[in-house]
């Protein structure tokens, strides 16, 4: 009996062994080299778990997976842009080697990416033990995997010069087939990374939309589900209403988004245009109780030719005719464009059929 646990034993200890001698050759042969060869790209793009992004003029960003593996988030808070995502990622898996960086330009390459440059940090889910083709794949876990340091473009805007975290010498690195460089595809600018999408609520997932007019508080209203209809309050009662206009109000909350962050607002509009009421003030409520506001300001196509204008010249005609500003949620200061939002920012008259389509103010 003794001999047969010794014997056991001394298999057990000769496994372990074996496993150990195992795991060291293949993560000694898994680690990097510079060689033109070698696999630069991120192969499993799946697995990516987040990506951080910084640049030399302080802006970072971090971009994570959630947990249903379908949607990302900016900064742990914000709906990221599926589009850009899906970008960045594929970004990430086509990206090549095109050519080694010339060895009596390679000082000035690496010192110009030193000094200007977006570090792009890399986080997988990945086994530590992976074996015959990754049929055997034990303890995962996220990891840090790869470290890029994304310079400028090359002279012929075909590439962009990349040095990555364990290499010897930056490249040129490009994707295959495409006509440009990396570098937009790797901003560290938050708002670039996040969704426009305001609403995407179909009609059956709506359960109220009021539109307040501050300026024509008679021209106010909301339309309030009543079962598997709805009902148009004008005043606090509910009076019949022009169904088609109506109903175009209510699907218009399907895949609706605004143009872009607003950036900075000259002063001359924060004097101006914010100082006063807004134009409209939507309230949307959908059926599971969730809020989403926006009030609406004027846009001048040229703020600065205000500061000129004289003294019988009609304000109206500095108007951007394209676009106006919007707050939503009391926080975030975009731009939406007049052609989205025109069967929405309409007065009550409209949708009584009592006028014409009402210019937005």
């Amino acid at each position: 009996m003794k001999k047969r646990n010794l014997i056991i034993i001394s298999i057990s200890i000769s496994a372990v062994v074996v496993l150990a001698i195992c795991t060291f050759f293949v993560v000694r042969h898994g680690t990097r080299k510079s060689t033109f060869d070698e696999v630069f790209h991120i192969e499993d793009v799946s697995s990516i778990t987040k990506i951080y992004m910084a640049d030399k003029l302080d802006n970072k960003v971090l971009l994570q997976r959630v947990a249903d593996d379908t949607t990302w988030l900016v900064d742990g808070q914000y709906a990221a842009s599926q589009p850009k995502i899906d970008l960045l990622l594929k970004t990430l898996n086509q990206m090549r080697i095109r050519q080694h960086v010339n060895r009596a330009a390679r000082k000035n390459i690496v010192d110009d990416i030193a000094i200007s440059h977006t570090k792009v940090e890399v986080y997988q889910i990945v086994p530590f033990i992976n074996w015959f083709g990754g049929r055997l794949q034990l303890f995962k876990s996220e990891k840090l995997v790869a470290t890029y340091y994304i310079g400028h473009e090359t002279q012929d805007n075909m590439g962009s010069y990349v040095f990555r975290n364990g290499d010897d010498e930056p490249y040129i690195v490009h994707i295959p087939g495409f006509r440009g460089y990396l570098g937009p595809r790797f901003e560290a600018v938050p708002e670039l990374w996040r969704s426009h999408s305001i609403l995407n609520l179909p009609v059956t997932a709506l359960q109220s939309v009021k539109v307040d007019i501050p300026n024509q508080p008679q021209e106010s209203f909301e339309v309030v589900r009543s079962g598997d209809a709805f009902d148009f309050l004008y005043q606090g009662q509910a009076v019949p209403f022009d169904t088609m206009r109506v109903g175009q109000l209510l699907s218009s909350f399907v895949n609706l988004n605004f143009d872009q962050f607003a950036g900075v607002v000259p002063k001359v509009e924060l004097d101006t245009t914010f100082s006063r009421k807004p134009g409209f003030e939507l309230t949307i409520t959908d059926t599971a109780g969730n809020v989403r506001s926006m009030s609406t300001y004027i846009k001048f196509a040229d703020p600065e030719a205000l500061a000129t204008m004289k003294g019988d010249e009609n304000i109206a005609d500095f108007f951007d005719v394209n676009r106006l500003y919007a707050i939503l949620d009391t926080k975030d200061t975009v731009l939406i464009q007049y052609y989205v939002f025109d069967n929405i920012l309409q007065p009550a008259s409209f949708f009584l059929g009592k006028d014409k389509m009402h210019p937005i103010k």
